[in-house]
């Protein structure tokens, strides 16, 4: 037997529930007005290149201060310099090696003596293989995982403390459709992307609870993007499949933000990848082989290592 107050709470629930199912429904039809980004400290992991810089460049023209760290000296220099010529006022650029937990937090520090607090977080730093599993050394599974996964809990840790007091700030983390759907050929990035999604939506969870609505979280989870990281894919269906520009995303991930919404998917299907427990698995092993998964790494070529 249910109790009054029971009863309660689950028309409360169901109340709740239909109301923002309706203003979810509404903001489709009648967007919300895009949030400034005068007077935000905007710190981008993996900036030196690809996805990173152009997130930088879509951000410099909007009177934000801009945080640039990276491992890529010369290329972190190289996008602080484009940033200034694309309207960026206030740009600071630092190396960090964002898999390093102590000089993440160090690097952290000192961004809050020179530029201040960061109010918007995003980590797009992130390095992929091309390896089946058991190819895939011991020491580039663990590297993969402290780049793609752990280096966005240290600067989630860094930086979520000062948004907290202040209930505004903005998490930002790059994922992927590969955090969905185990990807052929990248088990480990695999575990990386959807280890990044749990932490964040987990993250999302504690914020909501504690009250702090001021704090808003963007998982991004693209599908494959032409940059350096992956040079040489190809896909057979371009329509269902496509190959994004990075100049194309970065705007996507930047009109996310602005937009405030929970989740970016590219292409929109991918949304509806949480059905994958209701169809059989040879069934989404076929769809894979029809939309050929298993042949669109075959060429890739990766980022060229440096000495």
């Amino acid at each position: 037997m249910f109790s009054f107050r029971s009863i309660l709470k689950t028309l409360k629930f169901l109340t709740i529930s239909i109301f923002l199912l309706f203003k979810s429904f509404i903001q489709l039809i009648f967007p919300p007005c895009k949030r400034s980004f005068a007077g935000e400290i905007v710190l981008i992991t993996g900036a030196a290149n690809g996805i990173g810089r152009q997130i930088a460049l879509s951000f410099a023209p909007l009177e934000a201060t801009l945080v640039l760290w990276d491992i890529d000296e010369e290329g972190n220099k190289e996008t602080s310099r484009l940033a200034r010529k694309n309207g960026a006022k206030q740009v600071f650029a630092y190396y960090c090696d964002c898999s390093n937990r102590e000089e993440v937090y160090e690097q952290a520090d000192k961004v809050r003596r020179e530029v201040g607090d960061v109010t918007i977080l995003i980590n797009n730093a992130g390095i992929m293989h091309v390896k089946k599993f058991l190819d895939i050394p011991d020491a580039d599974f663990e590297k993969i995982l402290k780049v793609n996964f752990l280096s966005q809990a240290w600067t989630c840790k860094a930086f979520l403390p000062a948004m907290i007091a202040c209930n505004h700030g903005h998490l930002v983390s790059m994922a992927s459709a590969a955090g969905l759907m185990g990807a052929y050929k990248l088990s480990d990035y695999s575990s990386s992307k959807f280890a990044i999604i749990g932490m964040m939506e987990a993250i999302d969870s504690e914020l909501y609870h504690a009250g702090k609505y001021g704090i808003k979280t963007t998982i991004i989870c693209p599908y494959f993007v032409n940059t350096e990281l992956a040079r040489g894919i190809q896909t057979q269906n371009s329509v269902l499949i496509p190959v994004y520009e990075p100049e194309y995303v970065a705007r996507r991930i930047v009109d996310a933000i602005q937009k405030e919404k929970m989740y970016l998917f590219m292409p929109p299907a991918l949304r509806f990848s949480g059905f994958k427990t209701l169809i059989p698995r040879k069934i989404v092993l076929l769809l894979h082989s029809y939309l050929g998964i298993y042949n669109s790494l075959d060429k890739v070529i990766g980022r060229k290592k440096k000495d």
